[in-house]
């Protein structure tokens, strides 16, 4: 997959989970599926609102629907879960390694003041 593929995967994800009603709705489903009138139960907004923002989760990726009978369901997409945290673990690892080579520098300094 190209690279400005991922990157604009990743940010339309990164966008959608700026808001915090999407946000919620993600943890809601991480607890298992729910239809629209379930997501929005928790929220003062119209329907046609919470409507609006499950089709942002569903264009980033975030979530799919199904239809059982006359519900249609959402589901999370557990791998564009990953792939966001993946990709913020890269930078999470980097990070830790600059700062364990930082601590055995502070280490070794001290170490020479004794």
């Amino acid at each position: 997959m190209a690279v400005d593929e991922v990157a604009a995967r990743l940010d339309r994800a990164f966008a959608a989970l700026g808001d915090p009603v999407r946000r919620a709705m993600i943890a809601r489903l991480s607890r298992g599926d729910a239809t629209v009138n379930e997501l929005a139960e928790p929220f003062t907004i119209t329907k046609q609102a919470v409507s609006r923002h499950i089709q942002v989760l569903e264009a980033a990726g975030l979530i799919t629907r199904s239809r059982d009978a006359q519900r249609r369901p959402c589901h999370l997409n557990a791998a564009a879960l990953e792939e966001l945290t993946s990709w913020i673990d890269g930078y999470r690892l980097a990070a830790e390694q600059r700062h364990r080579r930082l601590d055995a520098v502070l280490e070794t300094l001290k170490e020479q003041e004794k």
